[in-house]
């Protein structure tokens, strides 16, 4: 039905391979037995679930989004023309105030 940009792609993929490199860190320190090691790893395993349990929440909310938006568009398209158009002008005469 629509097709998500590049750009949010990319994006999600980076938090996913800085989710992973989190991960990877809390594994290799398992076998640390510094307090500050131990303390600092637990928070970050407890910071790393809720991220991606929010992230999960944040794309599927991104998601169904664009699909209203898409379908907003699909139905009425002359309002997404009018409103794009009407946006273009206004910013065109505040950027061309001097």
């Amino acid at each position: 039905m629509f097709n998500e940009s590049a750009h949010t792609e990319e994006m999600a993929q980076e938090l996913r391979g800085v989710m992973d490199h989190a991960q990877k860190l809390i594994e290799a320190t398992a076998g640390e037995l510094d307090d500050r090691t131990r303390a600092a790893r637990a928070m970050l395993e407890e910071r790393l679930a809720v991220a991606k349990v929010k992230c999960g929440e944040l794309e599927g909310h991104i998601k169904n989004k664009m699909q209203d938006a898409d379908k907003l568009i699909r139905e009425k398209p002359y309002y997404a023309i009018g409103g794009s158009f009407l946006v273009g002008l206004m910013l065109g005469w505040l950027l061309g105030r001097k």
